[in-house]
């Protein structure tokens, strides 16, 4: 989850409620779902809150929040911007990063404070929507360091024009953030310390992207911004520049910058991006809208809820709602620009419900007449989990999404292979992050991952798990293979097959299943020292040593044993 630091102090001016207490700032965050977790050697407020509010990333976003929370605004706020003088000329970019967008900011007061917030608010859209800068990355320069080129504009109007295109790596020159010394984008990935940590992601370009004026380049995306154009505290005019594989992904992040400049009291004057023949204006700030039906609010809300209601409700949550219909009633609701969450109904009702409150729901039984109990997977689950506990091991819980490379090319799988784990991966088709973009296919991965991360403590490191694991199966009705496995290592310097043998033997005797280990080949485990776990006469896993290569790809100094089997073999 995202956390942001946010100074109290300036979080009540600009909600423009400095009577507040920090006790009550933390009472009405929460009741918006941002989580106090703690604050700065500096005192300010650690704010953890929901990954998709991206537009409360900054102290401008939550004090929006929280005006509209106080009943200070109400319905869609959307900037006024000035009509165009600069303009983006897209020419010859790389094919691996073609799109780009922007705005202009005027008028706008830097002191420290709001600087801090800005550059905040830019790593954190890095790391959360811009995928650490692979989908999208972001370029805030001094308008006033900038010498557009003279163009004239479709409607005859003089313009400023900047250039987005491709560069040779050993091409031109230009002194970058935090150095003294011009560079070439190619010097900039192996001398500056910035180019190092994002020279992957050009790592299969052949030209490298690049933004001119008419003095020549001034913006590498997505590594690192050219020093002539340094934004500090004495700017006053801000040129904003996104570059990215995705215009849709791009033109958010631009917004949510636009709307904390805006808060700051700026100006946002259009932006002209040139493709060729077609042209674009930006920043985007269209509202979008969904349909959301009265019968859908009060259903998951659990309320009873007149239509002025409603408008009322969705105006405090930053909304605007307009009841359609008689018998059916519906409202079309319009959401802000800077609101990427808002996908469904359902987060519509979430927010007139927040809005409402939450706390003022009151709490009564389902008109269902049952006796709710455990499942016979769950109760299965529970003595497992017991008997693990009993033989030693430390319990765990782990995420269920991972990567493509811990799940498969760091134990040395293959989604093709003819092993536990290997299976064709159901995947994240828009993930946030690059770490979690598809359902583990196994358990031991994780496990693993654990131990990597453990390095520092001391051993031995006994761990188990009985999670979710899932693969795509076009046979089953959601065309993906749902099943709880039940994964163990043991990490210490004398970790042996037979170690794991006993373990599980141990608990398969527990259960009175019947089990055998005939000898078989995993590429995450040692040859001859894995065995396949055969339950009640059914191959249901594998037992063995991890492979050397696992070990030492996850940085863990001792062998390593384990297990994997599915849950149900217990039955």
């Amino acid at each position: 989850m995202p956390v942001v630091d946010i100074d109290p102090d300036e979080l009540r001016t600009l909600t423009g409620h400095t009577e507040k207490s920090d006790d009550e700032l933390k009472d009405d965050l929460f009741g918006l779902g941002v989580e106090y977790e703690g604050e700065t050697d500096e005192g300010e407020f650690k704010l953890e809150f929901e990954a998709d509010r991206l537009d409360r990333l900054s102290v401008e976003g939550i004090a929006r929040s929280l005006r509209y929370h106080y009943g200070d605004d109400r319905g869609v706020y959307v900037p006024d911007t000035n009509s165009a003088e600069w303009t983006i000329d897209v020419q010859d970019v790389p094919d691996e990063r073609p799109c780009v967008t922007g705005a202009v900011i005027r008028g706008v007061d830097l002191d420290e404070d709001a600087l801090d917030s800005l550059i905040q608010l830019q790593e954190k859209l890095h790391a959360t929507m811009g995928r650490k800068r692979a989908k999208g990355a972001i370029g805030i320069h001094d308008l006033a360091m900038l010498k557009g080129e003279s163009v004239s504009g479709a409607d005859g109007n003089a313009r400023r024009s900047i250039t987005y295109t491709g560069v040779e790596p050993d091409g031109d020159t230009f002194v970058p953030l935090d150095d003294d010394a011009e560079r070439t984008p190619a010097e900039v990935l192996t001398e500056h310390p910035t180019g190092e940590q994002y020279a992957d992601l050009l790592a299969e370009y052949d030209t490298f992207p690049a933004i001119y004026d008419d003095i020549g380049l001034f913006s590498f995306p997505p590594v690192i911004n050219g020093r002539r154009t340094e934004v500090s505290t004495d700017s006053r005019e801000l040129f904003v520049e996104l570059t990215g594989t995705d215009q849709w992904t791009i033109d958010r992040m631009c917004a949510i910058i636009c709307y904390a400049l805006d808060a700051r009291g700026a100006t946002v004057e259009d932006v002209t991006v040139e493709y060729g023949d077609t042209e674009l204006v930006r920043p985007d700030f269209e509202v979008r809208t969904k349909r959301v039906p009265h019968e859908r609010v009060e259903t998951l809300l659990g309320i009873d809820l007149e239509p002025d209601e409603v408008v009322d409700l969705a105006e405090r949550a930053g909304l605007d709602a307009e009841p359609e219909g008689g018998d059916d009633l519906t409202y079309d609701v319009e959401i802000p620009p800077y609101r990427v969450d808002v996908l469904h109904p359902v987060d519509v009702a979430d927010d007139i419900g927040r809005a409402y409150g939450f706390n003022e729901l009151v709490p009564r039984y389902p008109e269902v007449g049952t006796i709710g109990g455990r499942t016979e997977t769950s109760r299965l689950e529970a003595a497992a989990r017991e008997t693990l506990v009993g033989l030693g091991f430390e319990d765990l819980l782990n995420f269920n999404m991972t990567s493509e490379a811990d799940n498969f090319e760091r134990m040395r799988l293959s989604p093709e292979d003819d092993a536990v784990g290997a299976a064709a991966p159901a995947t994240i088709e828009e993930p946030y992050s690059e770490d979690f973009t598809i359902l583990r296919t196994w358990a031991l991965p994780s496990l693993v991952s654990v131990l990597e991360n453990n390095t520092h403590r001391s051993y031995p490191q006994d761990l188990a798990e009985i999670g979710f694991a899932a693969g795509v199966d076009d046979a089953t009705e959601t065309g993906v293979a749902e099943r709880r496995t039940v994964a163990a290592v043991l990490a210490r310097h004398d970790a042996s097959y037979e170690d794991a043998k006993a373990r599980l033997a141990a608990l398969c005797e527990e259960f009175h299943v019947d089990l055998e280990t005939p000898a078989t080949e995993h590429p995450s485990f040692i040859d001859g020292r894995a065995a396949s776990v055969v339950i009640d006469g059914e191959a249901v896993g594998v037992v063995g040593e991890l492979h050397p290569a696992v070990i030492v790809d996850h940085d863990v100094e001792v062998p390593v044993a384990g297990f994997e089997f599915e849950l149900g073999a217990l039955r």
